[in-house]
């Protein structure tokens, strides 16, 4: 997809990834940029950044009339970029595990099927695509963040799922697998991170270049060399970083 002239919208704009999306759209040519999060005033700030291309708009995943009511607003998006998450770093057997798990899947799993549903209308009018930023850890549980992978193996499921469903009627669905980036999601976990910019650049060279499965760092591409050729060694490894 050539991102220039295009309408895109972003959730969970407020946070690294999606604020680092917006910026790079906008440096590719975009015509229009819904900065979207459960807070309006939280992207705000970002449409006096552009204000003849950044938009701010108030969107809650996790409710389906503030996502339908998006949906209504926004006719002329080309690309929806599911970007809103939560991760509570916590294991699956931890005590607050189960509310945890509550959580993570109402906004990583079923916030994004909502948009998915909501927006298919308006993408398929306009020969448009989704791009759903999943994790590497949705496709090996590291245990230390249990319930989020859990969350997000949710995620790679329904994103194969609804491309396959979207395919006949003409719209694209990109899948986003980064491994840990140096956000607010992430701090206080000592590991080698990639930084938002990095991730939002790759990430956008990857829906230009037509490419399904986007691996947007050097870890996510080594798990992925990992699980295509030794799965199991995979699975041993990371089940070793137990909480």
């Amino acid at each position: 997809m050539d991102l220039a002239g295009k309408v895109v919208l972003v959730t969970g704009a407020n946070g690294g990834i999606g604020w680092a999306l917006v910026q790079e759209l906008l440096d590719r040519g975009a015509a229009k940029v819904y900065a979207a999060a459960r807070n309006i005033q939280a992207v705000a700030e970002m449409a006096k950044f552009d204000p003849g291309r950044v938009v701010a708009l108030r969107i809650d995943v996790t409710h389906e009339t503030s996502v339908a009511t998006a949906a209504a607003q926004c006719q002329d998006v080309d690309l929806v970029i599911n970007n809103a998450g939560v991760n509570h770093c916590k294991s699956l057997l931890d005590p607050d595990g189960l509310d945890c798990a509550r959580q993570e899947i109402k906004v990583n799993y079923l916030g994004t099927l909502s948009m998915c549903r909501a927006f298919a209308p308006v993408l398929a009018a306009r020969g448009g695509a989704i791009a759903n930023v999943c994790s590497i850890l949705g496709l090996v549980n590291l245990p230390v963040n249990g319930t989020y992978s859990a969350s997000k193996a949710a995620g790679h499921s329904l994103l194969q799922g609804v491309r396959a469903e979207l395919a006949p009627r003409g719209v694209k669905v990109y899948g986003v697998y980064p491994g840990p980036v140096d956000t607010r999601m992430t701090a206080g976990q000592e590991m080698s991170k990639a930084t938002p910019s990095q991730v939002a650049t790759l990430i956008l060279d990857g829906i230009a270049k037509d490419e399904e499965y986007i691996f947007p760092d050097a870890m996510s591409l080594d798990v992925r060399k990992g699980l295509l050729h030794a799965p199991k060694e995979v699975e041993k490894q990371f089940g070793a970083m137990v909480p």
